[in-house]
């Protein structure tokens, strides 16, 4: 009797082994015939990250001011801005609708360093010393100059602006500094003449100053709001 049990039992368990395995089967078939798409959490992270790309950059194109809208709001503000260049090199001067006198000019070109890509070289921005005097001159004459001139290097495809704040007047070189500053420049290195240093620098800028890079595309996102037009509920 025991044996017998024991086959018996055996019998029973193979059986429901054999019944398990056909439900398991009939349970795949069901799953390929009606897929679900389940993410893994690691691609879902790398879509959220395009995601957030994508939504950044259409961000900074809606904020960056386009070359026309930087040239209309310097029109409104009595100037008259030209932008000439000649293969690397550009030059933009402005002067005043009202009086037809040039107020200044900014001269550079767009050199290509090994490591950094393109580079935006802001060779000088000069203001007329007379200009000086007037408040509007370095916050609105030289940053209508300067935002010319970072476009120009954005559309470039320029990451970096580097310049230097020439110091031939202490005076002058301070408001140049803030400007800059302001801007959103940084200074990276004092230009003396008293080191081994300085003689490169010397050499590309001809002068003692205060040298300073600033990102391309964040110098544009700053600024933006001045030379958008404003929407009528802005106003």
């Amino acid at each position: 009797m025991a044996a017998n049990y024991a086959v018996q039992s055996s019998g029973l368990y193979i059986s429901n082994t054999i019944s398990s395995l056909r439900k398991a089967q009939i349970s795949r078939a069901s799953s390929f015939n009606n897929p679900t798409c389940e993410i893994p959490a690691e691609n879902a992270c790398k879509s959220s990250e395009l995601d957030a790309r994508k939504n950044k950059k259409i961000v900074s194109a809606a904020t960056i001011p386009t070359m026309s809208e930087i040239m209309d709001s310097s029109r409104a503000q009595k100037l008259q801005l030209k932008l000439q260049t000649l293969g690397p090199f550009f030059r933009i001067t402005v002067s005043s609708l009202e009086t037809e006198k040039k107020l200044g000019r900014a001269e550079g070109f767009i050199k290509i360093w090994y490591g950094a890509g393109k580079i935006l070289h802001l060779d000088n921005i000069r203001l007329r010393r007379e200009t000086l005097d007037m408040e509007k001159s370095i916050f609105g004459i030289g940053l209508s100059v300067g935002a010319v001139a970072i476009r120009y290097g954005y559309d470039c495809d320029c990451k970096t602006a580097e310049l230097l704040a020439i110091n031939d007047s202490d005076l002058y070189h301070s408001k140049l500094v803030r400007f800059y500053t302001r801007m959103g420049f940084r200074a990276v290195h004092e230009v003396t003449g008293g080191s081994m240093q300085d003689l490169a620098h010397l050499l590309v800028w001809g002068g003692n100053g205060t040298r300073m890079d600033a990102n391309v595309e964040e110098l544009l996102l700053k600024w933006g709001r001045k030379f958008k037009p404003r929407s009528s509920s802005q106003r």
